[in-house]
C-alpha cells in the first residue's frame, strides 16, 4: 500500500530505543526523513547510524529532555533547519515512575506533568506554524492506562489523560488546516520500560521475574507481549495520506486485553 509518506519530514520524541526507536525506523523505511531526540547521546547517535544504515533516510539525532521547553524548542527550530519541513509529530516520552499517592512530592508531581503533558503541548505548539503550511499529522503515544487505570502507576494514569483531552479538542481545532490528532495507547509492549516493572514486581513480591512475566502473558488474549513495531504499524497508518478521516481518536494496541468498551 503506498502510504505517501515519500520525502515527509517527521519528529519523533524518546527515539533513541523502545517505542520511538521503532515508530522512527519505520518512518524512515516508509520514505520520511526523521529527526530522532533522546537525552542520551551515545544510544541516540548509534540509532541514527542503524536508521541511516537500513534505509538511506537522512536523520538528525538531537539531544532533548522532553521535559525542557527549551530543548523542543531548539529540536523543531533545528528540524525545520535542516531538513527543511516538518509533516509528522510524534509525542513520546518515558513513563514516570511507579507507586501510590503518598508515594509522590510536588516535584514528583511537576515531572510528571512536565515530562508527559507539556511535553506534548510544548512539541506541538513549536511545530503547528510548520504542520500549517501544508497540513500534518500529531501523534501522541500514551498508554492503556487512560482507558484502564493501572494500580500503582498514578502519575502515567492521571498526566496522560490531560493528552487525551487536549489531543480531542485539538483535532478540532485544526482540522480546517488539514491536520490530524490522534492517541495511540500501547499495552503491555516489550520494551525495556515494561520489563523493569515486572523485575520490580517480581522483587516487592518475592517471586522469580520469569513466573511474573509468563503470568503477565496469559493474561494478554493474544497469549504474549507485543513488539515496538506492533506500535510503529498503527503509527505509521496514522501519519499517512490513507489516514486523512481519522482525527481526535484514541486508539490501543493491546492484544484485546483492555477490556473498556472505548
Amino acid at each position: 500500500m503506498e502510504l505517501g509518506l515519500t520525502r515527509k519530514v517527521a519528529i519523533v520524541g524518546g527515539s533513541s530505543r523502545g517505542i520511538g526507536k521503532a515508530i522512527a525506523l519505520a518512518l524512515a523505511q516508509e520514505g520520511c526523513d526523521v529527526a530522532i531526540c533522546a537525552r542520551g547521546e551515545e544510544d541516540l547517535q548509534t540509532t541514527a547510524e542503524e536508521i541511516r544504515s537500513q534505509t538511506g533516510a537522512r536523520v538528525l539525532p538531537l539531544v532533548c529532555d522532553m521535559s525542557s521547553y527549551a530543548d523542543i524548542q531548539r529540536l523543531v527550530h533545528q528540524t525545520a533547519e535542516t531538513l527543511g519541513r516538518i509533516d509528522i509529530v510524534v509525542n513520546n516520552a518515558g513513563g514516570p515512575p511507579l507507586g501510590t499517592f503518598d508515594d509522590f512530592s510536588e516535584e514528583e508531581w511537576q515531572k510528571a506533568v512536565d515530562q508527559n503533558f507539556l511535553s506534548a503541548v510544548r512539541t506541538i505548539r513549536e511545530a503547528l506554524p510548520h504542520l500549517r503550511r501544508q497540513g500534518g499529522r500529531i501523534v501522541n503515544i500514551t498508554s492503556v492506562a487512560v482507558k484502564q487505570p493501572i494500580d500503582r502507576l498514578i502519575l502515567s494514569n492521571a498526566v496522560r489523560l490531560g493528552v487525551v483531552g487536549m489531543a480531542k479538542t485539538l483535532s478540532r481545532e485544526v482540522a480546517k488546516d488539514g491536520i490530524t490528532v490522534n492517541n495511540v495507547c500501547p499495552g503491555n509492549i516489550a520494551t525495556q520500560r515494561l520489563l523493569s516493572i515486572f523485575e520490580a514486581r517480581a522483587q516487592r513480591e518475592g517471586r522469580p521475574f520469569q513466573e511474573v512475566l509468563q503470568e503477565e502473558e496469559s493474561r494478554t488474549p493474544t497469549g504474549s507481549l507485543g513488539e515496538p513495531a506492533d506500535i510503529a504499524a498503527l503509527v505509521i497508518f496514522l501519519a499517512s495520506e490513507k489516514a486523512r478521516y481519522i482525527s481526535g481518536a484514541t486508539i490501543q494496541v493491546d492484544g484485546a486485553s483492555t477490556t473498556a468498551l472505548f
